[in-house]
């Protein structure tokens, strides 16, 4: 749009409004599709909390949907069968519930950047298989 300079300018000319925010680049459909996203997401963060869906549930649906001993979510080490179920836990924790890396981390006794590539990990499994959360 060439700033905000310019939007005044137009707006002034035409009166025409322009949807803007400035943390996002584009025109006014690209910032009204990506603020509809983010929406959509925080809504399904609200509905997860509202059924009582907290870290404790995810690690049992976890553990569920990989057939793993209770409490391996939790558990450190660097078996496969760990870091798989780390990997899922991770990208549920932090994409699905809106928890942050480093929150997770801390919950775990991890970095915050082993939570980055733990949720890549879950994101890659939960393409391949086509887990979710919720049944």
């Amino acid at each position: 749009m060439g700033g905000w300079e310019e939007i005044r300018k137009r707006r002034k000319a035409s009166g025409e409004r322009i949807k803007g925010d400035e943390r996002i680049l584009g025109d006014s459909d690209f910032v009204m599709s990506v603020l509809s996203e983010a929406d959509e997401r925080l809504d399904q963060r609200y509905e997860l909390k509202r059924k009582g869906i907290d870290l404790d549930r995810v690690a049992r649906r976890v553990e569920e949907v990989l057939g793993a001993e209770p409490g391996t979510a939790y558990s450190k080490g660097r078996r496969r069968n760990q870091t798989v179920v780390r990997g899922l836990f991770c990208y549920w924790a932090v994409r699905e519930l809106g928890m942050s890396n480093t929150e997770v981390g801390k919950k775990l006794g991890i970095s915050q950047p082993a939570v980055g590539y733990a949720v890549r990990r879950g994101e890659a499994l939960v393409k391949r298989d086509g887990f979710h959360l919720l049944d």
